[in-house]
């Protein structure tokens, strides 16, 4: 079966920067529904037509993967708003931050009691590489189509899960 709109796709992705420094390698197979925005526009245009065992390979610019980096979305946060345990590389919520509830920051510095908050995906600003080889196509069934509206991207797809923490 070729991979059409309504198709169970399942990929099993390697992730590299523009230089070619491995970023991350799906575990296992990454599924998606076809046609249902579930992945990048551009990796789902490439592997329209495809079928289990071929492999497509692309670059995606910023624009088209996590956007570019918007200094705009670094903030300056007083620790004691953030509660107790706070360390870099955590993750939090904005919902405290004016114009970005629901938005994730993660701490990327902390400094005479202030951390830095940046709102940017860990990935934007980068053109990114892909390697995809398709594993498998199939028709979704009415269990995966029933799924559409909650797709589950691979964690180094996603930002972070809302709910880790909330700024005050």
């Amino acid at each position: 079966m070729k991979i059409d709109h309504g198709a169970l796709v399942s990929l099993d992705i390697t992730m590299y920067d523009a230089q070619g420094n491995l970023l991350e390698q799906s575990q296992e197979p990454l599924v998606y529904l076809h046609g249902h925005d579930d992945i990048f526009p551009r990796v789902e245009d490439a592997l329209a037509g495809k079928q289990a065992g071929e492999r497509v390979a692309l670059q995606l610019e910023p624009e088209d993967a996590f956007g570019e980096y918007d200094p705009a979305l670094v903030l300056l946060m007083p620790l004691e708003n953030l509660g107790e345990g706070v360390a870099v590389g955590m993750r939090v919520e904005g919902d405290g931050v004016q114009g970005a509830p629901g938005r994730i920051f993660t701490i990327t510095d902390i400094a005479e009691g202030m951390a830095v908050l940046d709102g940017n995906h860990p990935l934007a600003g980068l053109a990114l590489r892909f390697d995809i080889a398709v594993v498998d196509v199939r028709e979704a069934g009415e269990a995966e189509l029933a799924q559409v509206d909650s797709p589950r991207l691979p964690d180094f797809l996603r930002f972070a899960e809302p709910g880790q923490s909330t700024l005050h």
